[in-house]
């Protein structure tokens, strides 16, 4: 697919209807969710250290108050699980680089229009730009290849926040003609004719981007494209990053909560490990997103199918799955099942999640927004005649119509809105723990990214490598 033209935003073109949702543009959030938003942190450390003693409430101050070098915006999806014993916990699925959510928050504020944009521009954007630069060396452009909805506020906001044009740049994945290049470290975009230097980017490229800009760049970028190697687009170094980072606050009683992992499996190998899971299992394509390339395999016909599938890449990851108690995985902490939306009128309770995106700031590492997003179909007690898994566990709203063409099925999405949130079945203290466990897979995964360059601020591919030993990945990345 061609690239459209740049366009050029210009201050005060921010229009609400543009980068809403209608179900969300006159939604009013839920009394909760704003308490939530603005709880602070002497609060929430205290609130969680009281049900959870075994915490070091300075270690969790640490955690919260770190500023990240790498991954400065994240959004994490996360599911509500518990034990038949009544043990809950809010399990991370995984952390997004450059994450959507946006278009589906209600305003915290009447007064500030531009809501969760303005917000992430102010505490995060701009100080990054501003950052020890003392003049204007190009002009700031947001490059997207999906999400034009949000994309375009983000391009809108920033223009009002700094006074001054945006380019607003589509660069598809694998579009026969590009607008940008790099020349001696810096990113230029072809407009009207000419090509201008890019002084900072806010990237909104989630396909492939290693593909398209430089590891290494004088143009300041958020979020910079180690972040998505390094697990905010990578699965499988994501699933290390955090086991790496556990070790580290194991002494504070912390611990970031996942499914039981294996990674670098090859294709194979798989029907191994789901044999190992007892026959129920997540397999995943480690590079993929928006709901591409999961695959629920809960009987033979879900594996066999699985494994006729023609995929690019050489590794993946095995997850166990978290589905109904009658057939979820039992891993080493234990068998969890989705605890689900409150069930309505007609007995039906369908699995859901929660989209937490944070920014850091100067201040450590904030909330900005949550949605929920539910699966197509009620969950069922028991898996009879070969029924299709995905439809029951499934919650990602996007739908690929064709290359570089998506579309979302907003009927399952659920707003933290006074209507939608109290069929979510969750509290302030969910939120509380759904929002630490966000900030722990954030610092692991910008810890990693920092692991990945060496002494001389040079992306070490060598160490990419031996974490992430895909060749077609590899391949991918330039050199």
């Amino acid at each position: 697919m061609n690239n459209p033209p740049i366009q050029r935003i210009a201050p005060g073109a921010f229009k609400a209807e543009t980068h809403w949702y209608p179900k969300a543009l006159n939604a009013t959030i839920h009394p909760m969710v704003s308490f939530f938003l603005n709880l602070d942190r002497e609060r929430m450390v205290s609130r969680y250290c009281h049900l959870n003693p075994l915490v070091d409430p300075d270690g969790l101050r640490e955690v919260l108050t770190y500023q990240c070098k790498y991954f400065l915006w994240g959004g994490a999806d996360l599911i509500n699980a518990t034990t038949a014993q009544g043990r809950r916990r809010m399990v991370i699925i995984e952390n997004n680089s450059c994450p959507s959510g946006q278009k589906s928050m209600p305003l915290t504020d009447d007064h500030q229009e531009e809501g969760g944009y303005r917000v992430l521009v102010e505490r995060t954007f701009k100080p990054m730009v501003e950052k020890r630069q003392t003049k204007r060396e190009g002009r700031l452009a947001v490059i997207y290849d999906k999400n034009p909805m949000e994309a375009s506020g983000y391009a809108a906001a920033i223009a009002d926040a700094f006074q001054e044009e945006v380019l607003y740049i589509c660069d598809y994945y694998n579009a026969p003609e590009r607008h940008l290049k790099t020349e001696d470290g810096w990113l230029y975009a072809r407009y009207e004719g000419e090509w201008v230097r890019l002084r900072a980017v806010f990237r909104y490229l989630t396909q492939r981007p290693w593909t398209r800009l430089p590891l290494n760049s004088k143009t300041r970028i958020l979020n910079p494209i180690v972040t998505c190697l390094a697990g905010g687009r990578n699965k499988m170094v994501a699933a290390k990053a955090y086991d790496l980072y556990n070790g580290e606050i194991r002494k504070y009683g912390l611990k970031i909560h996942t499914p039981e992992t294996i990674w670098d499996v090859t294709r194979n190998e798989i029907p191994l490990w789901v044999a190992k899971l007892g026959g129920q299992a997540v397999v995943k394509v480690p590079y993929s997103n928006a709901g591409q390339g999961v695959y629920t395999i809960t009987n033979q016909t879900e594996l066999d199918a699985f494994m006729a599938e023609e995929i690019d890449y050489e590794r993946f990851i095995v997850q166990s799955l978290i589905g109904n108690y009658g057939w979820s995985s039992t891993g080493g902490d234990g068998k969890f099942f989705h605890v689900g939306t409150i069930p309505d009128k007609k007995g039906r309770t369908f699995v859901s999640d929660i989209r937490l995106m944070v920014s850091s700031t100067e201040d450590g590492i904030r909330p900005i927004c949550c949605y929920s997003r539910r699966a197509e179909e009620p969950l069922s007690d028991e898996l009879k005649g070969g029924k299709e898994s995905w439809a029951m566990l499934g919650t990602n709203l996007s739908e690929k119509l064709g290359n570089n063409q998506w579309t979302s099925d907003t009927n399952r999405l659920l707003l933290m809105d006074r209507r939608d949130f109290n069929k979510l079945g969750i509290g302030l203290d969910d939120l509380i723990e759904a929002y630490i466990q966000t900030v722990l897979s954030t610092i692991a995964i910008d810890r990693m990214a920092q692991k990945l360059f060496n002494s001389k601020g040079k992306f070490s591919l060598r160490l990419f490598s031996s974490l992430n030993d895909d060749p077609t990945l590899l391949s991918e990345i330039p050199a």
